[in-house]
């Protein structure tokens, strides 16, 4: 009789732990797809630079809601989890800038000089850990 009980327990734990994984992955595969949403929608998308200003505005907010560390030029550095880091290719000097530089020079400026300006987002990739978005390239495409 012990035999039987102890097998029975032991299968209920096992059943338990692999319904407790099973739904810990659920709930984080929901939160990194509602994450993703709001910045995944752009991809391969034109966009205004007054647009753009939103998007750099939300993941600078994402950053720093998730603790995310900076370097010492004030970057966010990529923590494999959930940092996000988005670069803008300008076209008219051929450079690419990181948006931190663009968010701390002001973006009131950016968007004086850029905000009818169309840009379109190159290239995401994810966190392979979280499947979380990692990072964003936003080309200008118009001058």
């Amino acid at each position: 009789m012990k035999k039987i009980v102890i097998f029975f327990l032991a299968v209920f734990i096992i059943v338990g732990s692999i319904s407790y994984l099973y739904m810990n992955f659920k709930v984080n595969y929901n939160e990194a797809k509602r994450e993703n949403k709001q910045f995944v929608s752009y991809n391969n998308k034109e966009i205004s630079g007054t647009e753009l200003t939103t998007i750099i505005n939300k993941a600078m907010d994402n950053n720093k809601n998730n603790q995310v560390q900076k370097d010492k030029k004030g970057k966010y550095i990529d923590n494999e989890n959930n940092s996000i880091n988005i670069d803008i290719e300008i076209i008219d000097n051929n450079t690419t800038y990181p948006m931190e530089i663009l968010y701390n020079g002001g973006m009131d400026k950016f968007v004086e000089f850029y905000g009818t300006i169309q840009f379109k987002c190159e290239e995401i990739q994810y966190h392979k850990l979280t499947g979380k978005v990692k990072k964003m390239l936003f080309t200008q495409i118009t001058q």
